[in-house]
Protein backbone atom coordinates (compact mmCIF):
# COMPACT_ATOMS: atom_id res chain seq x y z
CA UNK A 1 0.00 0.00 0.00
CA UNK A 2 0.97 3.59 -0.47
CA UNK A 3 2.21 5.39 2.58
CA UNK A 4 0.93 8.83 3.32
CA UNK A 5 3.62 11.45 2.99
CA UNK A 6 4.07 13.93 5.74
CA UNK A 7 2.95 17.53 5.21
CA UNK A 8 6.55 18.68 5.59
CA UNK A 9 7.68 16.44 2.77
CA UNK A 10 4.85 17.61 0.51
CA UNK A 11 5.68 21.27 1.20
CA UNK A 12 9.37 20.61 0.56
CA UNK A 13 8.60 18.95 -2.78
CA UNK A 14 6.27 21.78 -3.75
CA UNK A 15 8.84 24.40 -2.81
CA UNK A 16 11.56 22.59 -4.79
CA UNK A 17 9.28 22.34 -7.83
CA UNK A 18 8.41 26.05 -7.60
CA UNK A 19 12.08 26.98 -7.27
CA UNK A 20 12.99 24.94 -10.35
CA UNK A 21 10.10 26.49 -12.30
CA UNK A 22 11.18 30.04 -11.42
CA UNK A 23 14.81 29.32 -12.26
CA UNK A 24 13.77 27.86 -15.61
CA UNK A 25 11.65 30.90 -16.44
CA UNK A 26 14.42 33.32 -15.47
CA UNK A 27 16.95 31.47 -17.60
CA UNK A 28 14.54 31.33 -20.55
CA UNK A 29 13.82 35.07 -20.27
CA UNK A 30 17.52 35.91 -20.34
CA UNK A 31 18.26 33.70 -23.34
CA UNK A 32 18.58 35.79 -26.46
CA UNK A 33 19.08 34.94 -30.09
CA UNK A 34 22.57 33.77 -30.96
CA UNK A 35 24.82 36.08 -32.97
CA UNK A 36 27.22 35.00 -35.64
CA UNK A 37 30.83 34.75 -34.47
CA UNK A 38 32.09 37.25 -37.06
CA UNK A 39 29.25 39.75 -36.56
CA UNK A 40 30.76 42.83 -34.93
CA UNK A 41 27.47 44.72 -34.42
CA UNK A 42 23.87 43.56 -34.22
CA UNK A 43 21.81 44.43 -37.30
CA UNK A 44 19.55 46.82 -35.39
CA UNK A 45 22.55 48.77 -34.15
CA UNK A 46 23.93 49.02 -37.70
CA UNK A 47 20.62 50.43 -38.95
CA UNK A 48 20.46 52.92 -36.07
CA UNK A 49 24.01 54.08 -36.85
CA UNK A 50 23.19 54.49 -40.55
CA UNK A 51 20.04 56.48 -39.72
CA UNK A 52 21.94 58.72 -37.31
CA UNK A 53 24.61 59.43 -39.91
CA UNK A 54 21.98 60.29 -42.52
CA UNK A 55 20.22 62.60 -40.06
CA UNK A 56 23.49 64.38 -39.28
CA UNK A 57 24.20 64.84 -42.97
CA UNK A 58 20.76 66.37 -43.51
CA UNK A 59 21.26 68.77 -40.61
CA UNK A 60 24.69 69.77 -41.87
CA UNK A 61 23.32 70.46 -45.36
CA UNK A 62 20.46 72.57 -44.02
CA UNK A 63 22.71 74.62 -41.71
CA UNK A 64 25.36 75.23 -44.34
CA UNK A 65 22.92 77.03 -46.67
Amino acid sequence: MNERTSPTERYARGFAAALIAVATLVLAANAGPARAANDAKPTAQIHQTEQAEQTQQVHRTRHSD
